[in-house]
């Protein structure tokens, strides 16, 4: 059995820049001194007329590329998720978002397969706080094929994105050839009647791998990937609740204020359904590898399959 390609979804954002880059005059690419780790500089180099280094000033590098908006251009500024959404929000919400402007985030080394670099790294609160910005479209791609089509599905996009990529190397398992991608829409990957797991990001194939164990069980488990957190497929997973009657949200993020709660809020008002929440309980994470800290926090496939169980009884 051959085995399955894994590429960082970072690295998928550094390409499809680049082939962006090839097709148009218009699109700017920004990072703070982070080329190397966003994979911005596989754009650099091959575009260095069309990039800027902004040094290491992430608000300033906001408002440079709000300016470039203003000009007709389409900027992309790229740093880690903690800087982009954190130590930038005030910029992005009075100068982004307040105007709406067209400018896209790409934001990196989100969630705790940071790693290493430990918990003031490890961003597990930006989709939180881009939630709450009026206008936003948020993206939180599941794998490379999924990455390089929502980076020029954003580009086509008149307004604010904030992308969200990964610093591990996750599965593809999407096929190139007959995937496509449609901003607001989640996709049916697996159907099932016992439970509905709604999953985005790298809990995504952790989702997949999950419902293959719950069918051992016996358990029937639908799963949906959400790459777009906001706009929600609201119909979709109102229809699926409808069908399974229990809910389950997989997510590399607090489950505060992410999709956990963008899942449970449209239940509540729409379709009351038990909803668990998987991702991290209100805690910070902490330095170590991103697979230990992915099984600790209980974000692989055996965590996801444990806490399916358990709340089904």
């Amino acid at each position: 059995m051959s085995e399955v390609k894994k590429i960082a979804t970072r690295v998928s954002y550094g390409n499809a820049l680049v082939e962006l880059g090839n097709e148009h005059d218009d699109l700017v690419v920004l990072t703070a001194d982070l080329a190397a780790a966003t994979k911005t500089d596989i754009f650099m180099k091959a575009h260095p007329d069309k990039h800027i280094n902004c040094g290491i000033a992430e608000a300033n590098m906001t408002d440079i590329a709000v300016g470039l908006a203003a000009t007709g251009k389409v900027p992309f500024a790229s740093s880690f998720a903690m800087f982009s959404a954190g130590r930038s929000f005030e910029q992005v919400r009075n100068s982004i978002g307040y105007p709406h402007m067209n400018v896209k985030i790409g934001a990196t080394h989100a969630g705790i397969s940071v790693g290493e670099d430990g918990a003031s790294h490890q961003c597990n609160e930006d989709i939180a706080l881009m939630r709450t910005i009026p206008g936003m479209v948020i993206i939180n791609p599941a794998d490379d094929v999924e990455a390089r089509a929502a980076v020029k599905a954003a580009y086509e996009y008149v307004g604010p994105v904030y992308l969200r990529f990964g610093r591990a190397a996750v599965p593809v398992f999407n096929d190139e050839n007959t995937y496509r991608f449609e901003m607001g829409k989640g996709i049916v990957l697996k159907e099932g009647k016992d439970v509905t797991i709604v999953a985005t990001g790298l809990t995504v194939p952790e989702s997949m791998e999950a419902a293959n164990m719950l069918a051992k069980d016996g358990i029937d488990a639908e799963v949906i990937n959400i790459h777009t957190i906001k706009p929600l497929d609201e119909d979709l997973i109102v229809r699926s609740a409808k069908k399974t009657g229990k809910v389950v949200t997989a997510e590399e993020h607090s489950i505060i204020g992410g999709l956990g709660g963008a899942v449970c809020e449209t239940l509540s008002e729409k379709c009351p359904t038990p909803v668990y929440r998987i991702g991290m309980r209100d805690v910070f994470g902490e330095s170590g590898s991103a697979a230990a800290l992915i099984h600790k926090y209980e974000l692989d496939a055996e965590g996801i399959y444990r806490q399916v169980k358990e709340f089904l009884k």
